[in-house]
């Protein structure tokens, strides 16, 4: 099959809601592989719907790297209170002298996948420094395919990441490339990490979850930072924890804007596999850069 055509629509709903369980670990591959054998059709087996769901990371390539207009590297910070030294990737514009506003990107539960580079560089596009640590630094970063990436970061504590999350943004807002005004946008673990930094840095000065679990209710009078939270239509599991979070955002006054894109599934960013949604990650990425062109410039 040729990935590269197939969208959600020709996917059982059932299917992708099972898909989504998988990813997250909420099922193993055989759970997955027993149940989406009951919508087989025409031809279609369960490893086939577990193929063509999977991402195909040669699509990964908006911005490449040998682009002109940017200057990418691999870069190590210190996280001393998490795991020590991590790496991460770096890229900043090359058509004009810093330093800049800078951007946080946050990866999925699978470590620095070749799509999360692709969203550093078309940040750096856009004028930001832009950096992308990887949580699988410790175990060596991320290890080329992403059943393998999730099943390292399930490995890791949480409480640890998120201490090497808080310095890789500390690290940017001491950058000398950098203004000292730190964004940070993420997806699926990553938006909801996006919180969590939100939570815990009152420097933070702008957030861009991408269908993130949210912050527990009492936490987000602690938030500071301006948000622009993204979200998919079809992804009840994630916006399940939406009104909870709204009502404890009004409660305390905090200023943010959430776009629900309809029709859509979660990851609906990620233009490596079928759940990729065109328009609505176009648009979310478009809102995505003139909310951090309002805020950290």
């Amino acid at each position: 099959m040729d990935q590269e055509r197939l969208t959600a629509d020709r996917f059982p709903r059932e299917v992708l809601s099972l898909f989504d369980q998988y990813v997250h670990g909420l099922i193993d591959r055989r759970a997955f592989l027993d149940e989406s054998a009951k919508f087989a059709v025409g031809g279609m087996t369960a490893a086939a719907f577990l193929d063509a769901l999977s991402p195909d990371y040669a699509l990964a390539a908006e911005i490449p790297v040998d682009d002109p207009r940017i200057r990418p590297e691999y870069v190590e910070y210190e996280s001393p209170s998490g795991s020590g030294r991590m790496r991460g990737y770096m890229a900043w514009p090359s058509s004009s002298e810093g330093p800049w506003p800078a951007v946080l990107v946050i990866h999925e539960n699978r470590g620095l996948n070749p799509y999360i580079e692709d969203v550093v560089r078309r940040m750096a596009v856009a004028g930001f420094l832009a950096f992308g640590p990887d949580a699988l630094t410790p175990l060596g970063g991320y290890p080329g395919n992403d059943d393998e990436g999730r099943a390292m970061q399930r490995q890791l504590d949480r409480a640890t990441m998120t201490e090497d999350f808080v310095a890789a943004a500390e690290f940017l807002m001491e950058h000398e490339w950098s203004t000292g005004r730190v964004g940070a946008v993420g997806f699926c673990f990553g938006g909801g990490m996006v919180g969590t930094l939100a939570v815990r840095l009152p420097g933070l000065a702008a957030g861009v979850p991408f269908y993130g679990s949210q912050p527990a209710a009492e936490d987000v009078p602690s938030i500071e930072a301006p948000l622009l939270i993204q979200y998919a239509g079809l992804d009840e599991r994630i916006n399940a924890g939406w009104p909870a979070f709204e009502a404890a955002l009004q409660a305390a006054g905090k200023q943010y804007t959430m776009h629900m894109y309809p029709d859509v599934n979660h990851g609906f960013h990620n233009d490596t596999t079928p759940r990729y949604d065109e328009a609505a990650a176009r648009l979310a990425q478009q809102r995505t850069i003139d909310f951090f062109d309002e805020h950290l410039r």
